[in-house]
């Protein structure tokens, strides 16, 4: 499954935020990009398999969404 993640530097943490906007709740960090990266996979792991245990399986939905950034 892919998820759409939001990596944000948090300069008073001195590391990275990141959120998943589909999977309300599920946020990590990390002092480097590649440790938010792995720490968010786990975010993702875990949240999914708490909403199945509680009955509430995840539905992939169907989407592309592409965030870019353009200097004007």
């Amino acid at each position: 499954m892919k998820f759409q993640v939001i990596f944000t530097f948090d300069s008073e943490y001195e590391g990275y935020i990141a959120e998943v906007p589909e999977l309300p709740g599920c946020v990590s960090q990390g002092k480097t990009l590649d440790e938010a990266i792995e720490n968010i996979k786990d975010a993702i792991t875990g949240y999914l398999h708490v909403q199945a245990k509680h009955g509430k399986p995840y539905i992939v939905k169907e989407s592309q969404v592409f965030i870019g950034e353009v200097v004007v």
